[in-house]
């Protein structure tokens, strides 16, 4: 219980998310011609009235932008890790061949400009206490809902420490997806029953859809608010008090 215990989150925090739908990585196409983590995809969710989950990273000059793959194979077709490049160099980038391309996080909260709350997940990196440190500065002179969550435990540890009052949470999977290497089995067995909560102690446990593992069920038991991603049906809203989804459109809210 010591391990898996989360911090039990004040209504006021988790009232803005509470039976909401939230459109994943914003409302893109599931072809791409909307474009994953874009202006437009955020606009779009924006224009619908769904809030809005999306990745942010440094790049090598230190510039908080909102893309979610380590590298820039997928979404831009170049061989290259996103924090190798200036953001001068990522901003020149297509994102999918579209006309969109990597936005700074501050021109994305401009954007939304506090219509639809949002869930910001801070990919692990090497530079974590930057990271942080830097999204929350951004973060607080922005005016709409917001939340953060991560993979990484230290991450929302850094939360719990120096930004009590930001709503945080523990994005986790299904222990067996972390990978196949000796390593991977050992991640995914602690990170997948979140037995590092004793560091982040995080309000809510946004979990991979899928049967939950017995230390996951101990912890909403706890108090932490059931947070799921990625739905592609209306199927997980009864069981979670926030459904992060994509490829579909669901009701704005359903609780």
């Amino acid at each position: 219980m010591f391990l898996v215990s989360p911090h039990k989150p004040e209504k006021t925090k988790v009232l803005p998310f509470y039976g909401r739908n939230i459109a994943h990585r914003g409302l893109f196409s599931k072809d791409q011609t909307i474009p994953e983590n874009s202006t437009a995809a955020f606009t779009r969710a924006c224009e619908n009235g769904y809030g809005i989950e999306l990745d942010v990273q440094l790049s090598a000059d230190g510039q908080v932008v909102v893309f979610h793959d380590d590298t820039l194979n997928r979404m831009c077709g170049v061989d290259s890790r996103v924090d190798a490049l200036k953001y001068d160099e990522l901003s020149c980038l297509s994102l999918k061949g579209s006309d969109q391309r990597i936005p700074l996080f501050s021109e994305v909260l401009k954007a939304v400009d506090g219509r639809v709350p949002l869930i910001v997940e801070l990919k692990t990196c090497a530079k974590r206490a930057e990271l942080c440190s830097k999204t929350y500065d951004i973060l607080k002179e922005y005016k709409g809902e917001y939340c953060i969550e991560s993979f990484d435990p230290f991450i929302v540890g850094w939360f719990k420490k120096h930004a009590k009052t930001v709503f945080r949470g523990f994005l986790s999977q299904l222990p067996g997806h972390y990978g196949n290497s000796a390593k991977d089995v050992i991640t995914g067995a602690l990170l997948g029953r979140a037995l590092f909560n004793f560091i982040a102690r995080p309000e809510f446990i946004a979990y991979q859809i899928g049967k939950r593992p017995l230390a996951i069920r101990l912890c909403l038991k706890l108090g932490a608010i059931p947070v799921a991603w990625t739905a592609h049906d209306p199927a997980c809203e009864k069981d979670n008090d926030v459904v992060i989804f994509e490829h579909y459109k669901p009701e704005i809210k359903y609780k």
